[in-house]
């Protein structure tokens, strides 16, 4: 492929500007002091024969589906086996391990394969982003039964 001056110029303007928006920080939603995030159900330690019921609290702050813009709200994800906690300042993977309840859900059944796993909360905001500081629950460790 033969460069010209202005795709040279093009290719430089691209490296200049894709490191900067690499480093920009994804805007964050204040959580309220004291609010509070945790597993209801199951309790720690509990053996289950599936589907698992998880019940998710949370104190201080409302439930709201994600993209709603109302104040001291945000909604839940289920963190299945992950560690260490996804990053802070930047959008909640979507996946097996990470799982979102963006209609404002506070309870579901998770269907999870027997053996050992760990569930743990983390609350996201409108956009799928943790508060801040983030709203993090205690891990649960679970036993699925076969």
């Amino acid at each position: 492929m033969k460069f010209t001056m202005s795709k040279l110029a093009v290719c430089a303007a691209i490296g200049l500007v894709l490191p900067l928006a690499a480093q920009a920080q994804i805007p964050r939603t204040e959580s309220v002091a004291g609010a509070k995030l945790y597993i209801a159900e199951p309790a720690n330690g509990a053996s289950i024969k599936g589907p698992v019921k998880v019940v998710m609290g949370l104190s201080g702050m409302g439930v709201a589906p994600a993209g709603t813009d109302y104040p001291e709200t945000g909604h839940h994800h289920i963190l299945v086996n992950v560690d260490p906690v996804p990053p802070a300042d930047a959008v909640i993977p979507a996946d097996d391990k990470h799982r979102h309840f963006g209609k404002g859900q506070t309870e579901t059944m998770l269907t999870l394969p027997p053996g050992k796993h760990t569930l743990q909360l983390l609350f996201g905001d409108k956009n799928h982003v943790p508060h801040n500081p983030p709203l993090l629950s205690e891990k649960v460790s679970i036993t699925v039964l076969p």
